[in-house]
């Protein structure tokens, strides 16, 4: 049964240099056509199976960046998903957004549908390392659509910071937190640059033209990150997530509780009745399938235990709570020292990992080497 709704709108007006996400440029694009598509394809699958869809606690628009759309496209795709899915129990409805294009009139319709959670992509507050990232946005665009979201009534405002940019200074990230902090909100999510393929910051770095900061000064940045981040009151609760008290993103948390949710969209993914599933990712692909009466699933697979016993650790192990010993003994019917009790052994010896009566969490230490306590949990 799925706690959450992950929507893809995979329109932007511009490409990010780091961006692997799917997505198209929104000029010349079946825009409407695709919103059409998407009712459709949620329909679908609601009428397909109700029950999994019977206790929504959150739904999440993100992208491409879903305030590409206009006023009017938003209404109808708001419109269009109460249609499908219940929001009377909902915790979190919340959406992507570009500062420099959440207008007052996107604003005043994401509100009267019911959103209430916005996260903006902001990366940075140095201009020089926005143009660097592809991003078009300035520091005015994000002073004046934050004043104006408070206006209109949103109080849970989050936006995305990165660090370990092309040719960051310490100085740099210290003035973007700073300019962060000025805006007083509830929610920040940080995170460290990661060159994907099939971007234009992949193929930069293989000509040797990307000049990143070494791992010394990102764990630098990463640690003033967490020092200043609880100096003003935001609490780490996930590796790359601070949040004041109860403000916590209820539908990451999903993900991170590895709890099931649906996806809809061209290259949308969801994790539903077992099964882990991605749909078609091109327009046309995505379309053709719902014209045609099918649900556009290009892959899915069921998840053997083996998969989920190692998905519960090295998902869980991201929140700063960690693992809690008695649920996953309840979820699997088997302790967790059972199972891994050669890495558990191994981690806390080398000070990665602590254990308590009932949670299995990251030290500080294993903050900075995450993804490398992760691999220890992943079964031959």
């Amino acid at each position: 049964m799925a706690r959450g709704v992950y929507i893809h709108i995979p329109f932007c007006h511009q490409i990010c240099n780091y961006c692997d996400f799917n997505k198209v440029f929104f000029k010349n694009q079946p825009v409407d056509e695709y919103i059409e598509s998407l009712g459709r394809e949620i329909k679908m699958a609601v009428e397909s199976n109700p029950t999994a869809y019977s206790n929504i606690k959150t739904v999440f628009l993100g992208g491409g960046t879903p305030t590409a759309l206009s006023a009017e496209q938003l209404d109808r795709l708001l419109t269009l998903i109460v249609s499908y899915i219940s929001l009377d129990d909902i915790e979190e409805y919340c959406t992507e957004a570009n500062p420099d294009e959440l207008t007052e009139d996107k604003l005043v319709v994401l509100k009267r549908h019911g959103i209430n959670r916005l996260s903006l992509g902001v990366q940075s507050f140095d201009q020089e390392l926005l143009k660097k990232l592809g991003r078009t946005h300035e520091n005015e665009h994000v002073f004046q659509t934050i004043e104006k979201a408070k206006e209109i009534g949103f109080t849970n405002i989050s936006i995305d910071l990165m660090y370990g940019l092309p040719g960051q200074t310490i100085e740099q990230w210290q003035n973007t937190l700073d300019q962060a902090f000025s805006l007083d909100l509830p929610h920040f999510s940080a995170y460290s640059l990661i060159v994907e393929p099939k971007t234009i910051f992949y193929n930069l770095m293989n000509k040797g033209k990307l000049p990143l900061p070494g791992e010394d000064l990102e764990a630098t940045m990463y640690e003033m990150l967490m020092a200043q981040m609880e100096a003003h009151g935001l609490h780490q609760y996930e590796i790359s997530n601070f949040a004041k008290p109860e403000h916590e993103s209820a539908h990451n948390l999903i993900y991170w509780d590895n709890e099931e949710y649906a996806g809809f969209g061209a290259g949308a993914s969801g994790y539903l009745d077992g099964v882990r599933y991605t749909n078609h990712g091109p327009l046309k692909k995505y379309m053709d399938a719902i014209d045609q009466g099918e649900l556009p699933i290009n892959h899915q697979s069921k998840v053997s235990l083996k998969e989920r016993v190692e998905e519960e650790m090295f998902l869980g192990l991201r929140k700063t709570n960690g693992v809690n010993i008695k649920h996953f003994e309840d979820k699997f019917k088997k302790p967790m020292r059972d199972i891994f009790e050669g890495q558990i052994n191994k981690l806390l010896n080398e000070g990665l990992i602590v254990e308590t009566k009932d949670t299995l969490k990251l030290t500080q230490q294993g903050k900075f080497v995450g993804n490398e306590v992760f691999q220890e949990f992943l079964l031959d």
